[in-house]
């Protein structure tokens, strides 16, 4: 069995989405920066179930941004396709950063199309300085195990 077709760590986040019409670029399959908007979505909704939300953010003037982004792009979506994108933490230094992980596969195959990894730091709202994670930060956002380990 081939290790694209199953998920890098044993049991992750993710979200269905169906590549639509908008996602489209003129070489006709999903836009590379559309990924960005699909990673993004599925960090809040992985958010939101780990139990945090936006009014958490504002209650504490803490939020976590993107610093830095590495990403893989290993075969083209297309429209009409449905895939999975999946999250999870990697890391987390408890004081001012994380890294997450992405992998998004095409749902008909399994097959996994791209693989990214952001670096979030932890920044004040109030005034988008950076800041020590919250205690609320640090015990939700922990790193995952990965696939058989």
């Amino acid at each position: 069995m081939a290790r694209n077709k199953h998920w890098d760590i044993d049991v992750p986040f993710y979200i269905d989405i169906e590549v639509v019409e908008d996602h489209i670029d003129r070489l006709e399959h999903v836009n590379n920066g559309v990924y960005l908007s699909f990673m993004e979505q599925a960090a809040w909704q992985h958010t939101e179930a780990l139990g945090l939300s936006w009014a958490d953010y504002r209650e504490l003037d803490a939020a976590c941004v993107v610093h830095r982004h590495e990403l893989d792009y290993l075969a083209p979506a297309v429209l009409g396709e449905r895939l999975q994108v999946a999250t999870w933490i990697t890391e987390n230094d408890h004081r001012l950063a994380m890294w997450r992980a992405f992998q998004i596969r095409r749902t008909n195959d399994g097959h996994t199309i791209f693989r990214g990894r952001t670096q979030y730091v932890c920044i004040r709202l109030s005034n988008g300085r950076p800041r020590r994670m919250p205690q609320l930060f640090v015990d939700a956002y922990r790193p995952a195990v990965a696939a058989g380990g």
